[in-house]
């Protein structure tokens, strides 16, 4: 799903941001994990097969930062560094099996003759942006500086929709705090003001601005590819075109 679609701007955004509000009336957990299951459902619309491991990713990090926590209260020669290098080696492991498997397969097959295949492996959206987040907050916990370890809160930290498949990578010292704040669950009419004129700028760029200029950035690479001599001019403009 994407945020210049008509089922994101009629449909799931109206339809989340109304049901956090009204759900907040009775209960914040309730209306948290709300959006934890909305930001979940934006995820899988793209692969429903990768919300299984976006979520085991995020009972790893959470059970490890729990673990790391607890390292962090002890003395410091009782502390157990490997943990914390277990936990990142994991995640690192996973993000280079989906980004690098077939490239180093591919050179070794280069270099040995050999014929090994992983398959086709597609890269889930944002593994990148969810990885890193929680490595961060891994290396917090073992700090010590990491405080909050609501699951629910965690959950909606790693998976929150606007931020999760485009980024940026968020610090949860930024994030968590936030939802444990009453006025967070209260319907403010100038955050929503500044919101929607921020999202109208942000879909203006995308609309208008970087869709009308594709059309003249994505014939010069293709020519490019097929190995079409380019004029001085036509690469630039191409280039300044896909800057853009």
């Amino acid at each position: 799903m994407l945020f210049n679609s008509p089922e994101f701007i009629y449909l799931f955004l109206p339809v989340v941001l109304a049901g956090f509000f009204w759900l907040a009336r009775w209960s914040h957990r309730v209306a948290a994990t709300w959006l934890t299951a909305a930001s979940l459902f934006f995820y899988g619309w793209w692969n429903p097969a990768y919300v299984g491991l976006l979520l085991a990713s995020i009972f790893f990090n959470y059970g490890m930062g729990l673990a790391l926590a607890r390292e962090a209260g002890r003395p410091p020669q009782a502390r157990r560094p490997m943990l914390l290098a277990f936990a990142i080696a994991a995640d690192l492991g996973l993000l280079g099996y989906f980004k690098y498997a077939n490239f180093f397969l591919d050179s070794a097959n280069a270099l040995l003759g050999t014929g090994w295949n992983a398959g086709s492996i597609i890269l889930p959206l944002g593994i990148s942006f969810f990885t890193f987040t929680q490595i961060a907050f891994l290396v917090d916990a073992w700090r010590g500086i990491a405080r909050e370890f609501n699951f629910i809160h965690y959950g909606l930290f790693v998976t929150y929709f606007p931020h999760l498949i485009a980024g940026p990578v968020l610090h949860h010292k930024e994030m968590m705090p936030q939802f444990g704040r009453a006025e967070t669950y209260r319907m403010n009419w100038e955050n929503l003001a500044v919101g929607l004129t921020i999202f109208a700028i942000g879909l203006f760029k995308k609309v208008v601005l970087a869709d009308g200029v594709a059309p003249l950035a994505g014939p010069v690479f293709d020519a490019a590819r097929s190995g079409v001599a380019l004029s001085f001019l036509e690469a630039w403009g191409g280039a300044l075109a896909y800057t853009l």
